[in-house]
């Protein structure tokens, strides 16, 4: 009988290492991390999937209060969390947007200071600018840089769709901006940056366009600053779409996903999507001169190219871009944009990782940029992954240098 304990001992030790363990690319320097936070998001999500399966609750609304409890909400934004407690911290709105404004410890009479506004990732669906990994981050923005920070609390789906998100932080980053702002927080108007991570620096991209080529705004952004940006829903058979689609901790279908949810597009048609049937030859509004603009087979360099091959549809959904516009809105896809808006940029610095789908559309994105005359640093994370910046329960060695490379950039740059 004492063979029994050990038997099942092994039994389920074995049992647990099958359900960890996925195979990963080589480069990720701490697998089994990676593996073990994986492993947790896949069982929270599929418990979600079967209480929505049973008809408990819907996916979004159950999932969304695991994924707060993952990367840790605030009970109090200010209670600081023993972080960096010097931070003042207030939750106001800018044009109706709910707020976080980060101060940091006052400075000289009459010393001006940074600002930054900074947009949360998560799909458009998920994520808050009180979440511990985001707050911890623009703390130690606002601290380090002697910067006020703004982290916007956006609407997200499934109550809203493309464009209300675009619309509430171009409307709080024009309050931000606005000269009786900067002048109450002692701000440099020549010293403010936009930030964001994932579907933040959708936003974040998307919106320093809007600023730049506004002529009605008198203070602009001086720097953007990307992490690991999505860019455009086009073309989900890029190489890093195509060598990345099982690495997580994001995955090809579940980019296409939250693609259609923020578009407003029927899930149904993910096969479509994940086809490239959705921008075939036959959508007329697809011009040469906009497919360009996403070629990588001219935007990325042969390391990343590999030998894969673009997937061109001759016939696909057609009439699909007349039903979806905004697949073609520069707003939502900010790769879109032509080399006259992103002329207009400001200086730019862009975070991309090797093992992430989105990395091609920062890669793109800072050719472009570069192509139309502005200046562009790209850091690029051979080790890297989507997420790997986030403050999770599990912390990566390559998340830690890069926040110190973003802050560094920052501090020298903006």
């Amino acid at each position: 009988m004492r063979l029994l304990p050990v038997v099942v001992t092994v039994l389920l030790t074995v049992g647990f290492a099958y359900y960890v363990y996925i195979p990963l690319p080589d480069e990720i320097q701490e697998p089994w991390k990676l593996m073990m936070l994986d492993a947790g998001i896949r069982t929270v999500v599929r418990l979600i999937s079967l209480k929505d399966y049973l008809g408990l609750d819907p996916y979004i609304k159950s999932i969304q209060p695991y994924t707060e409890a993952m990367m840790g909400r605030l009970l109090s934004s200010d209670s600081g969390g023993g972080v960096i407690p010097g931070v003042k911290v207030s939750e106001i709105t800018f044009a109706g947007i709910p707020v976080l404004v980060y101060e940091p410890p006052a400075g000289g009479e009459g010393h001006l200071r940074r600002g930054l506004i900074y947009f949360h990732g998560g799909g458009w669906a998920f994520g808050s600018a009180k979440m511990w990994s985001y707050d911890t981050m623009t703390r130690k923005l606002s601290d380090e840089l002697n910067a006020v920070v703004v982290s916007v609390e956006y609407r997200l789906y499934p109550e809203v769709h493309f464009p209300v998100p675009y619309l509430d932080c171009l409307a709080a980053a024009k309050h931000f901006l606005s000269k009786e702002v900067l002048a109450k927080y002692a701000i440099d108007p020549e010293r403010v940056a936009v930030s964001g991570d994932s579907a933040g620096g959708n936003l974040a991209a998307a919106v320093a366009q809007a600023i730049s080529t506004d002529d009605t705004m008198s203070v602009k952004f001086s720097v953007q600053a990307l992490i690991y940006p999505v860019l455009q829903a086009l073309d989900f058979n890029t190489p890093s779409y195509l060598q990345n689609q099982e690495v997580p901790l994001l995955h090809r279908t579940q980019m296409v996903c939250l693609w259609l949810q923020y578009l407003g597009v029927d899930l149904s048609l993910m096969p479509q999507f994940l086809a490239n049937n959705h921008s075939s030859l036959q959508q007329s509004a697809i011009t040469s001169a906009l497919r360009a603009r996403l070629d990588w087979t001219s935007l990325l360099p042969p390391k990343r190219k590999k030998s894969y091959k673009p997937v061109i549809v001759e016939k696909g959904l057609q009439g699909l871009v007349k039903e979806v516009p905004s697949l073609l809105d520069v707003r939502a896809a900010p790769l879109l944009a032509g080399a006259e808006v992103l002329a207009k940029c400001p200086r730019t610095y862009i975070i991309t990782c090797e093992n992430d789908v989105l990395r091609d559309d920062g890669l793109m994105y800072a050719q472009r940029l570069q192509d139309a005359g502005v200046t562009v640093t790209n850091d690029h994370y051979e080790d890297g992954f989507h997420g790997c910046f986030m403050k999770w329960p599990i912390e990566f060695d390559v998340g830690e240098r890069g926040i110190r490379a973003y802050l560094n950039w920052l501090q020298n740059n903006l």
